[in-house]
């Protein structure tokens, strides 16, 4: 999955995407300016490959929202449902529900497939780059909300993708320009962190995204460059059957397994379905040009099911819809400003 500079594609962008080994485009902010220009962008994506590459977006609320105006509404911080959940659980959970339902009809109604959220790090206080993006400290309390915001996202049609498995919340590095080492144990990391994808929670998932953190006491590498992390424990001991995105890996978290060709291959060999890069179009070329893995069939499916099942084919459409119109009032009212 690659990104692009603008609202335009490139000559030289449509030449990479239309790499068979391109599945994907990530959105940024920079490739927002209103409504119907978006609208273009995804749409000349859309009609480069068939099947069509997914088209996603990091789009969790609060101060990682790439889309905030014309035909997107401002969502809350997820610690603000976390906050509500204190006095009102009733109320939470029917916010966290309305604000997903927002979240995935407006990207959807725009051409986007898939947001990566929500964020299931337990907040410990101490992480730079966590901080009110996780819904609460208690690991109760996060299986609830997301579970409410994945079925509002559900109910528009798209999936969800937790991330960073297996918990980013504990460690104070910020992976994008540092390397995190978490020094728990498996037992304290399993009881707590792990405790959202232990739960119902998980069937609701689409596809998890690992983090770029060492748990140095369990496994040297990084979790989204470990066979034990992903197939030991993702996929074999919870059952996780999504996709597996690896975080960006233009990271400085994730320099540590080498240059570009060898992160993408230790994260593909990890078990990794789909992996990330952003901001570097040169490492991009750099690993198609010499990267050759071999894409299984079951790695193809598992992608090709993230297709949404969109309610509104576009922002007209969503406007016109009374249940729309309802969640996006109750958003609103959540949403506080943004520094």
């Amino acid at each position: 999955m690659l990104d692009v500079a603008g609202t335009r594609l490139t000559d030289a962008e449509r030449e990479r995407l239309l790499d068979p080994l391109v599945g994907g485009v990530i959105l940024f902010a920079r490739n927002f300016t209103d409504s119907e220009t978006l609208i273009e962008l995804t749409s000349e994506i859309r009609a480069l490959r068939k099947p069509a590459l997914l088209i996603a977006v990091d789009h969790e609320g609060g101060r990682v929202q790439r889309f905030r105006t014309d035909g997107f509404t401002q969502l809350p911080a997820m610690a603000v449902l976390g906050r509500l959940w204190e006095g009102d659980h009733v109320a939470a959970l029917d916010a966290a529900r309305s604000t997903g339902f927002v979240l995935a009809a407006e990207l959807i109604a725009h051409g986007v497939d898939l947001s990566f959220a929500p964020v299931l790090d337990l907040d410990y206080g101490c992480s730079r780059v966590v901080g009110d993006r996780s819904f609460h400290r208690d690991p109760q309390v996060v299986t609830s909300l997301a579970g409410a915001l994945c079925a509002g996202m559900q109910e528009a049609g798209m999936g969800s993708v937790g991330k960073h498995f297996p918990g980013h919340g504990f460690v104070e590095a910020d992976s994008h320009h540092e390397i995190p080492v978490d020094q728990r144990d498996f037992d304290t990391v399993w009881d707590a962190d792990i405790q959202p994808y232990r739960h119902r929670l998980l069937r609701r998932l689409s596809g998890v995204m690992p983090a770029h953190v060492i748990y140095e006491n369990i496994d040297p590498r990084p979790a989204g460059f470990s066979s034990f992390w992903l197939q030991e424990v993702l996929r074999a001991r919870l059952g996780f059957d999504g996709v597996i995105f690896s975080d960006d890996l233009t990271m400085e978290g994730a320099t540590v397994a080498g240059d570009i060709v060898a992160r993408a291959r230790s994260a593909f060999e990890a078990g990794c379905d789909m992996v990330l890069v952003c901001n570097r179009p040169d490492l991009a070329s750099d690993l198609l040009d010499r990267w050759a893995p071999v894409v299984s069939d079951a790695t193809r499916a598992r992608i090709a099911g993230l297709r949404p099942r969109p309610r509104f084919a576009d922002p007209f459409a969503l406007e016109l819809s009374e249940p729309y119109r309802s969640a996006r009032e109750a958003v609103r009212q959540l949403a506080e400003p943004m520094a």
